[in-house]
């Protein structure tokens, strides 16, 4: 089989197209034939060594795929050939509360991902593909969707007539603004541009604000909600912490999720934080119950992932390219077969 492997911490050109064997399937384990991948911010730090101790070379990079089981091992019986599944982020949290030992082995990081024409998953990692999604769309679903439905849905508890404030056009901001309309929300959207910003309006933001020119944005969103928003998705860091902490209700949530924004500024909200008695929710992603929870959300709805493009498994390195550019709206992905 063909699969990437990434040689060393040294960028795109560390990437190589090589070929391995066909991993055997073993007891409890499925054989996936990959269709597609989509990149996350996360995927490009790992290709410039940014994953810590944790990553080994050579790796093959990228947590999300999506396939059609090939072959299951013995005592399998969930899934048979010819199913259309996708895998979890985390292979070993199931469910209930994180811990070290569910969030060792992350894909595309800690062990490998899915940049590969065939993968062997453990059942239990696997989840079957909401049918009316493509196999490029499915494959947005493992990280950054489930990462937003964690934000929004399971750790933020947005509830009809709430309003959430998104950053950015990212995979993890866009499916946090579908997500926070399924729940009935109302949704104030940040963008660079005022183009982004129109496309935005026709995914259902109620409210747009343009963070270029409106650096204070913060206040801005705090106006356009008389109170300011219950919940942020804040994708940025801490280079737009204090905005968000200024754009947040009393009483209100910040989803802590990325790195974005860079270093921060040079003074800190975070005594508003306190004294508005502001929760700071970290999340990383979720479990293979979660993942399931949303897929069910997402069939029931009918809901598709954002995909701003699809380049070919030979233009990997052309698709990491473009999503380090940030010309994207939506997600970067990768047909692999």
């Amino acid at each position: 089989m063909k699969c990437f492997e990434l040689q060393g911490p040294d960028g795109f050109d560390a990437l190589e197209l090589v070929e391995r064997p066909v991993p055997r399937v073993g007891a409890g384990q499925v054989l996936v034939r990959l269709k597609a991948a989509t990149l996350n911010y996360r995927d490009l730090l790992t290709v410039k060594g940014g994953y810590g101790s944790r990553q080994k070379f050579p790796l093959v990079p990228v947590s999300d795929g999506a396939g059609i089981v090939e072959q299951v091992g013995s005592g399998v019986t969930q899934f048979a050939a010819g199913d259309r599944v996708i895998g979890s982020f985390f292979e070993s949290w199931l469910g209930g509360q994180p811990s070290e030992a569910k969030m060792q082995a992350a894909l595309g990081g800690a062990v490998d991902g899915v940049l590969a024409e065939y993968r062997v998953f453990p059942a239990h990692a696997l989840v079957k593909t909401p049918p009316h999604l493509s196999d490029v769309e499915a494959a947005a679903l493992p990280c950054a969707g489930l990462t937003a439905w964690s934000a929004v849905v399971k750790l933020g508890g947005i509830r009809p007539g709430q309003t959430v404030l998104t950053q950015g056009t990212g995979g993890v901001s866009l499916f946090a603004l579908q997500f926070a309309k399924m729940c009935g929300a109302r949704v104030i959207a940040t963008s660079s541009t005022d183009a982004k910003i129109e496309r935005l309006t026709t995914l259902g933001a109620d409210g747009t604000i343009n963070y270029r020119t409106t650096p204070d944005w913060g206040k801005k969103a705090r106006e356009l909600t008389g109170h300011g928003v219950d919940l942020v998705v804040e994708v940025g860091g801490v280079g737009t912490l204090n905005e968000s902490i200024r754009a947040t209700r009393i009483g209100g949530t910040i989803a802590f999720i990325g790195v974005l924004a860079g270093p921060p500024p040079a003074s800190s909200r975070l005594p508003l934080m306190v004294m508005q008695q502001q929760r700071l929710q970290g999340v990383t992603v979720g479990s293979i119950e979660d993942l399931k929870a949303m897929c069910e959300a997402i069939a029931v709805n009918g809901m598709k992932p954002v995909i701003d493009r699809t380049f070919a498994f030979a233009e990997t390195k052309d698709a990491f390219a473009h999503m380090a550019s940030g010309a994207h709206f939506g997600k970067v992905a990768i047909a692999i077969g």
